[in-house]
């Protein structure tokens, strides 16, 4: 059988990169549990915010349950009011949140594998942290499916726990940016990032997509530098591909 040399090569052992079971869910689970702990502390600032705002519990909770995107929930609170402006508020939360088009698009090569329920299901608790989890499995020629997953749901479960905490117990901590604590997610991600893979290419793609997100977030309105920076990069990406090298 002749060898191919791309993204879904099976790895040792015969096991493609979009199969997943229960141990690979439960690897992504606890590798994700360390940054899960500091998630809570957001779901909890977030959880009184919400409650100042005026929404009840059973309205929070399940915004969080069922949005799972802190960033723009936070940004959806300051909106908030007796009579929502729903054409702002939808261009607020899809800016800040078009990056997962992206994170989509990078995951295809080994989603289109999977029956839709499944692919849809999984991406359903994508976020920033567990995508680069997975990225960085496939990167190593492992299988990620299971680690998006697994730490998707630890992400998840955390991240309601502190809302939960939030309603009742949060007013020990109104202003995490004081603590520093709005940083443990860029720092996990730049982290990732490092720990990647290296090459001119990577280097000039993450230099465009950061020199272009730093100009919008100067000149243009408010959350678009998370677009522009993205689809900079993401273009980049498409347009100059990486030569496969032979065995």
């Amino acid at each position: 059988m002749t060898a191919h040399t791309n993204r879904n090569t099976p790895p040792k052992g015969g096991t493609e990169l979009h199969d997943f079971g229960y141990q690979d869910v439960w690897l992504g689970f606890r590798q994700l549990v360390p940054l899960s702990l500091f998630v809570t502390l957001f779901g909890l600032a977030f959880g009184l915010a919400a409650t100042q705002t005026g929404l009840d519990g059973a309205e929070t909770v399940m915004m969080s349950a069922l949005v799972f995107a802190g960033a723009s929930q936070f940004a959806a609170l300051e909106l908030w009011g007796p009579q929502v402006a729903i054409v702002p508020l939808t261009i607020t939360v899809f800016a800040i949140n078009a990056r997962h088009l992206l994170m989509g698009a990078s995951l295809y090569p080994w989603l289109r594998h999977l029956p839709p329920a499944k692919r849809y299901g999984v991406m359903l608790v994508a976020s920033d942290a567990n995508w680069a989890l997975a990225m960085q499995a496939f990167a190593r020629g492992k299988p990620g499916i299971g680690l998006l997953l697994g730490g998707g749901i630890a992400l998840w479960v955390f991240w309601v726990l502190g809302t939960l905490l939030g309603l009742y117990f949060g007013k020990a901590i109104q202003d995490p940016v004081r603590f520093g604590l709005d940083m443990v997610m860029g720092c996990f991600l730049l982290a990732m990032v490092v720990g990647g893979p290296k090459s001119p290419r990577i280097f000039i793609i993450w230099t465009l997509a950061a020199s272009a997100s730093l100009l919008a977030y100067r000149y243009l309105p408010e959350n678009s530098h998370v677009v522009v920076g993205a689809l900079a990069g993401g273009a980049l990406g498409a347009l100059w591909m990486e030569q496969p090298h032979d065995p």
